[in-house]
């Protein structure tokens, strides 16, 4: 059986990483075959790429420089990990993938989404999730809830910049409507946790415990 590639996307500060950890929890307890993974990063060469692009000594990086890096952190990630899990069967949960290069680097930095998609064409093939959770939370709420626990640059920006992420993503759902499933992210987290797994009950009814796990 083919694997599943489930991505969670949202603001930083919505929870999103949260809740992926809880259904990775979820998927154990079933024994279901999963890998959990994130963007950027993923691969020992991504996590690199990764530390670059979140160091404040990057604060002056412009947004075509960060789309390179994020593109070049994907491929590797696809390569080394996404794709052989898929192929295996299993379920690949993961924190961030291109839509989130649509909301930052586009709506964020104000890179055309022309170049997005053709970096994406490039890098991935328009590799796209079978499923996206988006957490959506106000922009004033995710950059108060970014500045109390931060520590990177992104973590710094204005509250315009936040304005404008959210206003991406929003769009990026409003052409993939079939893909995306929204959760209220200014809930109580038990609550978040609750209309998770309902939004992928469907999807996680199709899968089946990993049988040579035991063997």
């Amino acid at each position: 059986m083919a694997g599943r590639f489930i991505t969670f996307e949202g603001l930083d500060g919505s929870g999103k990483s949260t809740q992926l950890e809880r259904v990775a929890q979820r998927l154990e307890a079933r024994g279901v075959s999963h890998v959990v993974t994130r963007e950027p990063g993923g691969t020992p060469f991504a996590d690199l790429l990764r530390e670059l692009f979140l160091r404040r000594e990057a604060a002056q990086v412009d947004g075509v420089v960060e789309l390179m890096l994020v593109f070049a952190s994907r491929r590797q990630h696809l390569i080394e990990v996404i794709e052989p899990a898929l192929a295996s069967g299993a379920v690949v949960l993961c924190d961030r993938f291109t839509d989130s290069t649509y909301a930052y680097q586009g709506g964020g930095r104000g890179v055309q989404p022309e170049l997005i998609a053709k970096a994406d064409r490039l890098a991935t093939g328009c590799r796209a999730p079978d499923c996206t959770l988006f957490f959506d939370l106000p922009p004033e709420e995710a950059q108060r809830r970014r500045r109390r626990h931060g520590t990177d640059r992104i973590d710094r920006e204005s509250l315009s910049f936040y304005r404008r992420v959210h206003a991406a993503f929003r769009e990026r759902i409003a052409g993939e409507p079939d893909r995306f499933r929204l959760i209220d992210a200014s809930a109580p987290i038990e609550t978040v946790a609750e209309t998770v797994e309902e939004a992928l009950s469907d999807l996680l009814a199709q899968l089946q415990p990993d049988r040579s796990a035991g063997a």
